[in-house]
């Protein structure tokens, strides 16, 4: 037994990675599309993992209440459900906000360069706050 594999490397990889890893990156896709908040991501994996380890329990006979195994493939579907989300958010935000926003790399966007000349003289956006938390 190790730290992810309870019974085969193989059913590890085909029912956790590759179908759960699917289903958890669509997931995050689809609250990112929705403009949900990040921490409803984390809210829908644990019965999201739930579902996943009762898979492996009821189809490889592997242990339905071990807590290591939860842990663990909980923080790897997790993990592969921000990356859906963070993916589909710098997409949105620089399709629907070109005029703000450009991308700068895979996973993040920046304010434009007219952006930071503005806030260097002293100009602010209509839609920020006088207290600059905008």
């Amino acid at each position: 037994m190790s730290l992810f594999v309870e019974n085969s490397p193989w059913v590890f990889l085909c029912l956790t990675l590759i179908l759960g890893g699917a289903a958890a990156y669509m997931a995050g896709r689809a609250l990112a599309l929705g403009w949900k908040p990040l921490w409803m991501l984390v809210a829908y994996m644990i019965p999201f993992t739930a579902g996943v380890r009762f898979l492996h329990f009821a189809l490889y006979e592997a242990q339905l209440s071990s807590l290591q195994y939860f842990i663990t493939h909980g923080v790897l579907l997790a993990g592969i459900a921000l990356l859906g989300y963070r993916l589909t958010r710098v997409d949105q935000m620089v399709s629907q906000y070109p005029w703000l926003y450009e991308r700068s790399g895979p996973l993040s966007w920046r304010d434009k360069e007219i952006l930071v000349v503005w806030r260097r003289l002293g100009l602010r956006r209509s839609f920020e706050r006088d207290d600059g938390s905008g």
